[in-house]
């Protein structure tokens, strides 16, 4: 009969921390992709605000006109600045989240190969146990004919 693999409650644990971890990734992979999304809108915004301001300043512009047109400008990059502080900091989650999942992982294979070479080692002790009683049971039944014979 096979013991059971002593370090089975950690192995258990190490699997319920990689799969954490993993869901972890994944949440922070979107954020980050959310964000550079939200990013690059607020900058094509932009491109497309200072387009239609050029266009609009060569067909000569009020200045009241070009006043607003420069505050929503300012207003569009200050948006644009958190945002790209919002996208590095999504950067560094998710690098923190990757490192995390390499560990989760790391520990888990090294559970895993523990666990085989367990299993391994079961498997030769039960497989000598096994000769062992084959060879005993072979020597009984050459015992009993030779003592069969003798008679």
């Amino acid at each position: 009969m096979t013991k059971p693999f002593p370090l089975q409650p950690l192995l258990n644990l190490a699997q319920m921390k990689n799969e954490s971890a993993t869901r972890r990734l994944g949440q922070l992979n979107k954020q980050q992709h959310d964000t550079q999304s939200q990013l690059d809108v607020l900058q094509q915004y932009r491109r497309d605000y200072q387009a239609r301001m050029q266009a609009a300043s060569q067909d000569g512009m009020d200045p009241a006109l070009m006043r607003n047109f420069q505050e929503f400008i300012y207003k569009l990059d200050a948006a644009i600045a958190q945002q790209t502080r919002t996208v590095e900091q999504s950067k560094m989650s998710t690098q923190t989240g990757r490192s995390e999942f390499t560990s989760t992982q790391r520990k888990l294979q090294s559970f895993d190969t523990l666990q085989q070479r367990h299993f391994v080692t079961q498997i030769k002790i039960e497989t000598k146990q096994e000769q062992r009683d084959m060879d005993e049971h072979t020597g009984r039944v050459t015992a009993y004919k030779m003592l069969s014979t003798e008679k």
